[in-house]
């Protein structure tokens, strides 16, 4: 889809908050901009529309307005955020959003997707909290939006909300961005299962769903598969009709900004007042909200370590600490301002002495030319949250540098890490490393400095907020319908009659039929499946047509395949794809397989089997197989899941491919697939007509290589590359019977059925 074609498109941006707060004074309602990473990367968005529009589409931000607004007021702030900010405010009364944002956001996921589990409260009354104010956003967003608005819709507050609007917009074409971390399963699943599940599918109403990093993305597509069963090809989900694209969009800086600002008056007026009162020693910054996720007193613990080892530098640096007041009144942020302001004071009662203070300490809200001056001033920045979904300040630090000087100490556990490799990188759970890294950082010669800090200044400026931005919602814009992009066509009656008509007409076929799922339904065990008379018979006719090269291609053993179709006049492949029959020649390999692997693994999948009644192992010479048709739905999709899981990790370094089939979870040689099979035939001849059946992503390889002239069908209403398809192998039987008459007869058509073929 071209970017230029979406004139007269909104977007619509839904957050937790708006770009600013309402309050009432005197009686009279004041706005106030809002501040923070979300409201200035959206607003750069926002100003950069027209660099990738040429006709840039309008746009409403919804949210909270923040306070409690009068009934009678509510007029006045609905016209002037309209006029003034193009935002459309969703009213609560103060104490339902404290309770939905002071409670299960912040007590619950706040907690839980930073690692912290010990914090987590899961308290009913948090839960039903939050989904009623997703509803209410959801309502709010009714009033609003039209089919072909964009909906971006912004972070943890917000997780039930595209499933929401996708239930009564469909078509709607929505986005989700996670600005904080996602969890690992093992911390997910700690969630209630109703909880947690109700969370995943509400992300997925998404069309795009983007977080900080690729871990984060994996994690995300880790426990959709786990928990809900979906298994993404290269971060694609496809949910029945949809297709979700699930990827990593680093979030950046206002480069521009903060670079220039740290050579403006002002900033250089802050410069010169801060130096003068911190005389001439190193200043060491620690600067960031008051949250236990930010490390600040590991930070402080590392500084006292490094006095402790190296009393050189006593009297020579100083950590500037400055601590922004955040979530005042949760008492682990209370306890946890008292626990930081007794250290500052034990550290400077230890080693400080009447010219020089170890530990500047102080709480309190920076604006932004102070923390322009800050961030210049500074000659390390001491950046080491224990789990953050960037870290923004580490950008606006390098950012700041105007000279190139400056040492950035990092955790590793931030985002922004993955970006950001020349600072000094370190795991902030150590006090012993944090001391030894700032003693590197005060001793890196300045030409170091300068290096390392040119190279991540032009990766920020290249990748900043505003790319961020445009690149999601580029992204989100590029999203096509996924029914006609992945769905194939009904093989309908003039489809039907032209497939029949081409056969008739042609002199040199092929003929590629998977057989389960294809040509017989799904039995109970693998061995019930057998072919009847009927299908023998139509197999027998094509297969003797000297016009007709015809190739079952299937995932059993070869030992089968051979006792059921080895004396008809036909091509056999097995185990998809690694044992190989041409007609009138004996099994071939279709190259050297290596099968010690199995040894290693049977024992997993006999364990996973007897865990689940009903559930058993099949082994043949190059593959295993898992099956669970005969074993409780619920419980064994589950094990099927959590088996998938375990096996994609055990076999990371070795060359084989784990495969979710119909009721069956198999590992095979990763070389190994129906469409090298296929290819053996298609490079034997020129044919001049190309039938392809199968009903499952193994078949999808056949499909992948055939020429665009080729029928391809794939049974069953699914994501394919075929070009059609057919209900079941009822339908499919009815074409075979069809093509083994070879010319059209009035009497074989139900006059009251699209198709000859869908009796």
């Amino acid at each position: 889809m071209k970017h230029e074609n979406h004139a007269g498109q909104r977007i619509i941006i839904a957050s937790n908050r708006l770009p600013f707060t309402v309050e009432r004074r005197n009686g009279e309602i004041e706005f106030t901009a809002s501040v923070g990473g979300v409201a200035t990367g959206l607003k750069s968005l926002l100003d950069a529309m027209p660099s990738f529009s040429s006709a840039a589409p309008e746009y409403v931000w919804v949210g909270w307005p923040g306070g409690a607004i009068d009934e009678e007021q509510k007029e006045e702030v609905r016209s002037r955020a309209r006029s003034d900010f193009r935002s459309h405010p969703v009213f609560f009364s103060e104490e339902d959003f404290e309770a939905f944002y002071q409670g299960f956001c912040n007590k619950t996921i706040w907690p839980l997707f930073h690692y912290f589990p010990s914090n987590a409260s899961y308290d009913d009354t948090y839960w039903l909290q939050y989904k009623k104010v997703n509803k209410v956003f959801k309502e709010s967003l009714l009033e609003l939006l039209r089919q072909d608005d964009i909906l971006w819709i912004h972070d943890y507050h917000l997780m039930l909300l595209p499933n929401l609007v996708r239930k009564e917009l469909p078509k709607l074409r929505v986005g989700f961005f996670l600005h904080i971390p996602f969890p690992h399963f093992e911390i997910f699943r700690l969630l209630p299962a109703a909880w947690r599940r109700e969370i995943l599918e509400g992300l997925l109403g998404a069309d795009l769903i983007g977080f900080h990093t690729h871990d984060y993305m994996e994690y995300f597509l880790r426990c959709v598969q786990r928990l809900l069963g979906y298994k993404h090809k290269i971060g694609q989900l496809v949910l029945g009709h949809r297709m979700v694209k699930v990827a990593a969009f680093p979030m950046g800086v206002d480069f521009r900004k903060f670079h220039g600002a740290a050579k403006s008056p002002e900033v250089r007026k802050e410069r010169e007042k801060l130096r003068r009162s911190l005389s001439d020693a190193k200043i060491v910054l620690s600067v960031d909200r008051q949250d236990y996720s930010k490390g600040i007193i590991h930070r402080l613990q590392g500084f006292e370590t490094m006095l402790e080892q190296d009393p050189r530098w006593h009297g020579k640096v100083t950590l500037l600490m400055v601590v922004v007041p955040s979530r005042i009144g949760i008492q682990d942020y209370e306890g946890m301002k008292k626990q930081i302001e007794e250290l500052v004071g034990k550290i400077n009662g230890r080693f400080g002495a009447i010219h020089w203070t170890p530990i500047i300490y102080q709480y309190r809200s920076v604006p932004f030319d102070s923390l322009v001056a800050l961030y210049a001033i500074s000659d390390v920045a001491l950046v080491t949250p224990l789990r953050d979904g960037m870290n923004l300040v580490a950008k606006e630090y390098i950012a700041s540098r105007t000279d190139l000087t400056g040492v950035l100490i990092l955790s590793e556990m931030a985002g922004a890490a993955k970006e950001l490799a020349e600072a000094i990188i370190i795991n902030p759970n150590h006090r012993e490393e944090i001391a030894d890294a700032l003693k590197t950082a005060l001793e890196i010669p300045r030409k170091e400095q300068i290096r390392r800090n040119r190279i991540m200044q032009n990766r920020l400026r290249r990748h900043d907020v505003a790319r961020w931005a445009t690149d999601f919602i580029k992204e989100l814009f590029a999203m096509e319908p996924a029914h006609d992009k992945f769905y194939a066509k009904r093989l309908n009656l003039a489809a039907t009659m032209g497939l029949v008509g081409h056969y008739d007409q042609s002199t040199h076929r092929l003929l590629l039929f998977d057989y389960d799922g294809t040509l017989v339904p799904f039995a109970s065990h693998p061995q019930a499946a057998k072919p009847d008379r009927e299908l023998l018979s139509l197999l027998h006719g094509l297969g003797a047509d000297p016009r007709n090269e015809l190739v079952l291609l299937s995932g059993r053993d070869k030992g089968t395949l051979e006792n059921w179709f080895g004396s008809l006049t036909m091509g056999l492949v097995a185990e998809h794809g690694a044992w190989l029959k041409e007609r009138y020649r004996p099994w071939t390999i279709i190259e050297p397989l290596n099968a010690d692997w199995k040894t290693k693994l049977l024992p997993t999948l006999d364990a996973y089997a007897d865990r689940v009644p009903g559930a058993f192992v099949e082994e043949k010479e190059f593959s295993i197989v898992w099956h669970y048709r005969n074993a409780d739905p619920d419980r064994a999709a589950l094990a099927a899941r959590e088996l998938t899981d375990d096996l994609l990790a055990f076999t990371a370094t070795i060359d084989v491919q784990v495969l979710q089939g119909n009721k069956a979870v198999e590992v095979r040689n990763a070389r190994v697939h129906k469409g090298t099979a296929s290819q053996r035939w298609l490079s034997k001849s020129s044919f001049d007509f190309i039938l392809a059946a199968g009903d499952d992503w193994t078949d999808e390889d056949t499909f992948a290589i055939l020429p665009e002239r080729a029928y391809s069908i794939r049974v069953g209403m699914t994501p394919t590359q075929a070009r059609f398809h057919l209900r079941g192998p009822e339908e499919v039987l009815r074409l075979l019977k069809m093509l083994s008459k070879s010319h059209y007869t009035d009497g074989f058509y139900d006059h009251g059925s699209e198709s000859p073929v869908h009796q």
